[in-house]
């Protein structure tokens, strides 16, 4: 009895997917007879009148202006970089917006001021086109250098590459655009970094509307002589295949390249079969998500080579990573941050059905860190508790040094504003009434969720903090775009800040086409019913996931025995000082200060370290940056020890030699 209810109802189900099909190709043919010539994307349209049109517009600015502005419009592929100049702002230029109908592209040059929660608009007389799929970089000489992009009609039925180049001036907002012979041909999709006082672009793609080609070609810009150039390297010479999408970071000996997404050319059967008795086969275009890793080294030109000397280049291919995000993803996103990459979202594709291609979307954030090729999985966590002391140290010794150095504080505040203590109490009590005249800003909303599942959301590091703008979500043939901004802090990762989040705007598609959307919802929502499964729900709902698989990281001890994968032969231990759990940075200098310094001297003395001629508190510099990059490289490692340790129930690591001598135990006794 059994057997036959599950028969009948397979054939239910066959028949109600039989029916869909056929409302599906009834609907779409409606759908064609009611589209004439004035639905469709007018291929005579010109171009270059358009952009001509954009420039004129753009010239009715006479100068560089900046006004305060609300949040800009969503948009996708456009460009987010943490200003060189000021490290509380944020550039954000560029980009599209498709509604399902009409495709928008922008030229606007936004900055956002972190500190103060303010959003501001620039308008410049000389300033690129409108454009999307573009790529720009930072440089050693505090310069932001922009290249390419593509632009098309309303209806994306003609696309425009350009190959033009801008410098921009993050100070005084102002761009230039750079001429010369011999440049980059024109992309988008490609990617860009720095090195030295070189530029660095690779990759791309371009899109004729009938067919895309991928590049593969590396192009390096001398910023002292002005002047592209294209190393011609020798044939059987390994070097990436054609790519978009990828990422490309600075590395100290040139630059780092991981992933990309690109289509090949492949055979695939017709399943019709020919006289010969075998299969008929077709060619069509693969997509394939790259997960290799390439390092570009750069040898700098000898000293007293001659102007225009271009550098020494060579590919040199890497392992794959280890603990790489799985399944594969395209569209996460890589931002640079201190030696590592920072990965978020990206979409998986994963089979292609009667109905197209299915597709799973990821929220997860990694750290992929660069020297040790490594990924790891970075989870958010909850403020800790303030330690509650047991003993009250303010009669130890320690406690009275503690409060005489805080009341010679308040003395020195005093001599210097010419006023006595109890002034300076008064003043600074002033300061903290809240009926002030400075506002105070609304608290931001602060989630420990991720946010939505997304791809090719636009990344940023300023300040240790990361801003994630932006993000495309797909549910079925629609396609969403964010219009929102969060924050997250690297350091701490205490939960995701709201910047702005704004509602997503009404799908613009065509009539038959939204109510054949509706009308598949509603049929998945019946069938997954009649299955005895939980349905789905609207689209873009969170949906809790399972975590995914979880790796089991090394402690700090441990990675000191790990071999290089580059170089198994050479397994040094690593006798730098290393952070423990729930040490700040600022705690981790202050205890190895010391040890830091003394590495830099030793590097000075041994003639390794351009250091020779510094100061002391030049030296101190270098040693506090050592110790800054030693702290990020091994943050990840020291996360997941303090979150066994608060599992475990300790609260906080204290070494015995730092304890106090006067703090008690078998030495005092003694």
């Amino acid at each position: 009895m059994v057997k036959k209810d599950k028969k009948s109802k397979n054939a239910e189900q066959k028949a109600r997917t039989v029916a869909k099909q056929e409302k599906k190709a009834t609907q779409k043919e409606k759908k064609g007879k009611s589209k004439g010539p004035v639905d469709s994307d007018p291929e005579d349209i010109d171009l270059d009148a358009v952009r001509a049109g954009y420039e004129r517009q753009q010239a009715q600015f006479l100068e560089v202006t900046e006004s305060s502005c609300e949040p800009p419009s969503p948009r996708s592929s456009s460009s987010l970089l943490g200003s060189p100049s000021n490290s509380k702002e944020l550039l954000l230029f560029g980009g599209e917006y498709f509604n399902g109908a009409l495709a928008t592209f922008f030229n606007d040059l936004f900055i956002y001021l972190t500190d103060k929660n303010e959003w501001r608009r620039v308008t410049s007389p000389n300033s690129p086109l409108p454009r999307s799929g573009h790529a720009w970089t930072r440089s050693n000489s505090g310069d932001i250098y922009l290249f390419g992009g593509e632009f098309s009609s309303p209806k994306q039925g003609t696309f425009y590459h350009y190959n033009d180049f801008w410098r921009l001036n993050p100070s005084s907002r102002e761009w230039t655009r750079i001429e010369g012979k011999k440049g980059p041909p024109a992309r988008s999709g490609h990617r860009m970094t720095y090195f030295k006082h070189y530029v660095i672009l690779f990759g791309g793609f371009q899109d004729t509307s009938q067919q895309t080609k991928y590049l593969q070609d590396l192009w390096i810009y001398d910023c002292h002589d002005f002047a592209w150039f294209n190393p011609v390297l020798p044939p059987a010479t390994q070097k990436p295949d054609p790519r978009s999408s990828f990422s490309i970071h600075p590395h100290e000996a040139g630059a780092v390249l991981y992933g990309g997404y690109s289509r090949v050319k492949a055979m695939a059967s017709t399943g019709k079969p020919t006289k010969g008795g075998g299969q008929a086969v077709r060619s069509v275009f693969k997509p394939v998500v790259h997960q290799d890793t390439w390092f570009l080294r750069i040898t700098l030109p000898a000293q007293g080579a001659s102007a225009g000397t271009p550098p020494g280049i060579r590919w040199e291919r890497r392992k794959k990573p280890v603990n790489s995000p799985n399944p594969t993803r395209a569209g996460a996103t890589q931002t640079y941050h201190k030696g590592r990459g920072i990965a978020f979202g990206g979409v998986h594709d994963v089979e292609e059905s009667e109905e197209g291609m299915d597709s799973e979307f990821f929220d997860t954030l990694h750290a992929w860190n660069i020297e040790r090729n490594r990924f790891f999985q970075l989870a958010l966590r909850r403020p800790r508790a303030a330690a509650k002391r047991q003993v009250d140290d303010r009669g130890t010794k320690k406690g009275r040094g503690k409060l005489d150095e805080e009341e010679l504080l308040r003395n020195l505040a005093a001599v210097e504003a010419k006023g006595s203590i109890e002034a300076v109490e008064t003043t600074v009590t002033l300061n903290d009434d809240p009926a002030s005249d400075v506002p105070k800003r609304a608290a931001k909303s602060i989630l420990f969720t991720m946010p939505h599942p997304r791809f090719n959301a636009q990344l940023a590091v300023q300040d240790d903090t990361l801003y994630i703008f932006g993000g495309t979500y797909e549910c079925r043939d629609r396609e969403y775009t964010f219009d929102e901004m969060w924050a997250i802090d690297l350091g701490k990762l205490d939960g995701v800040q709201e910047i702005y989040k704004r509602e997503l705007e009404n799908w613009q598609g065509s009539d038959d086409e939204s109510s054949t959307s509706a009308s598949d919802d509603e049929d998945d929502f019946e069938d997954e019913e009649a299955d005895g499964e939980a349905p789905m729900g609207v689209p873009l709902r969170l949906v809790e996931r399972p975590a995914e698989s979880e790796v089991k990281v090394a402690s700090i001890l441990e990675l000191a025995d790990i071999t290089d994968p580059e170089n198994p032969d050479a397994a040094v231990a690593d006798a730098r000082p290393h952070p423990r759990p729930f040490e700040s940075l600022r705690e981790f200098f202050a205890r190895t200060s010391m040890a830091w310094q003394d590495l830099v001297l030793d590097d000075v003395r041994k003639g390794s370290s351009q250091s020779t001629n510094q100061s002391v508190k030049e030296l101190r510099k270098v040693a506090f940056e050592r110790a800054e990059a030693m702290w990020w490289d091994c943050r990840e490692e020291i996360t997941a020890l303090e979150d066994e340790q608060e599992e475990a129930g300790i609260g906080e690591v204290i070494s015995i030699t730092d304890r106090s001598h006067d703090a008690g135990g078998t030495g005092r006794r003694r």
